[in-house]
C-alpha cells in the first residue's frame, strides 16, 4: 500500500496500518460521493464502502507538508464541531501550536472584524465538511485554503485536501488526528527520527464520554468490601443467636456481668437501714421534736 509518488521514508509502517485498521478508519458509508470515487478501495457485500488506507497515509503525509510549510504555526486553525473530534483538535493544537475551534462554529468568524472571536488564519483543518460547512463557506470567501477529513458521502466543495477517513468513528478520528499531529512533529524535528516512537498515546485523542468518566469516578471511590466488613464486625460483636454469655465485650465478660435470667428480687431496690428506723422514731402528732 505505499504510494508510489513518495519517498520511501514517508511510506507506513505496519503498525500505523494496524492502527488505522483497528480504528476502523477505512470503514466507510453506504453512500459514495463522486468526488471521493479515487479513494474508494471495494464495496461489500452489504453496500458498505471501504477506503483505500494507502491513499488515506498518503493524504496524511500531504497535509503534514502543507502544515509544516506555513511558519506560524498559530496561522493554522484547527476546527471541530462534532462531540467526537473537539477533543483531538483541542490536543492536535496543543501539540502543534495550532488554534483550536471546539464546538461551535461562530458565523463571521473569518470574515466579519468587528466579531469577538474574529481570526486570520492561513489555513484551516476541518472534521467533517458537512458539520463544520459554515467554516468551510467562510474560508472560500476570504481565499484561506482547506484539508478536511472526508468520508465516502462527505461534500468536498471548497476543500483543497481531503483526507478519506471514517470521520462518524470516535476511534478513527482520533487516531487520523494523532498520525497527523505526530507526522507534523516529525517533519518539524520535533520528533528526532522516524525510529524514534512519540511519547504521546493515541488514546489521548479519543473521545471521552463525560457522564461514564463520572460512573467510572464513583466506583473508584468507593472502598472495596465495605459492606461485607460491616456485617462481618456487628455478627462478631452482636451475635443474632441469643447466646449474650459467649459474646465478647471490650469491658469483661457478659457471663459476670449480668446474669442470664431475670431475678424478681434481685430487681428489688434494697432499703437502707436508716431508712427503717424513720417509723419508730418519728414524734407523735402534736409533740415537738426533741432534736433536729
Amino acid at each position: 500500500m505505499a504510494p508510489a509518488n513518495l519517498p520511501s521514508i514517508f511510506n507506513a509502517t505496519s503498525t500505523d496500518i494496524e492502527q488505522l485498521l483497528a480504528a476502523q478508519s477505512h470503514i466507510g458509508s453506504k453512500n459514495l460521493q463522486v468526488h471521493m470515487q479515487p479513494y474508494l478501495y471495494k464495496t461489500r457485500l452489504d453496500g458498505v464502502n471501504i477506503i483505500n488506507i494507502g491513499k488515506t497515509w498518503e493524504k496524511i503525509v500531504l497535509a503534514a507538508r502543507i502544515i509544516v510549510a506555513i511558519d506560524n504555526p498559530s496561522d493554522v486553525c484547527v476546527i471541530s464541531a462534532r462531540p467526537y473530534g473537539q477533543r483531538a483538535v483541542l490536543k492536535f493544537a496543543a501539540h502543534t501550536g495550532a488554534q483550536a475551534i471546539a464546538g461551535r462554529f461562530t458565523p463571521g468568524s473569518f470574515t466579519n472584524y468587528i466579531t469577538r472571536s474574529f481570526k486570520e488564519p492561513r489555513l484551516i483543518i476541518v472534521t467533517d465538511p458537512r458539520t463544520d460547512a459554515q467554516a468551510i463557506k467562510e474560508a472560500s470567501y476570504v481565499n484561506i485554503p482547506v484539508i478536511a477529513l472526508c468520508d465516502t458521502d462527505s461534500p468536498t466543495e471548497f476543500v483543497d485536501v481531503a483526507i478519506p477517513t471514517n470521520n462518524k468513528g470516535r476511534h478513527a478520528i482520533g487516531c487520523v488526528w494523532w498520525m497527523l499531529a505526530r507526522e507534523v512533529l516529525r517533519l518539524r524535528g520535533t520528533i528526532y527520527n522516524r525510529e524514534t516512537l512519540w511519547d504521546v498515546m493515541v488514546d489521548l485523542y479519543f473521545y471521552r464520554d463525560p457522564e461514564a468518566e463520572a460512573e467510572e469516578k464513583i466506583e473508584e471511590e468507593k472502598l472495596p468490601g465495605v459492606e461485607e466488613e460491616g456485617v462481618a464486625a456487628i455478627e462478631s460483636g452482636f451475635p443474632a443467636t441469643g447466646d449474650w454469655e459467649s459474646a465478647p465485650v471490650a469491658g469483661g465478660e457478659w457471663s459476670e456481668a449480668a446474669p442470664a435470667t431475670w431475678d424478681a428480687s434481685a430487681a428489688t431496690p434494697a432499703v437502707p437501714a436508716a431508712a427503717t428506723e424513720w417509723a419508730t422514731d418519728a414524734p407523735k402528732e402534736g409533740a415537738a421534736p426533741t432534736s433536729w
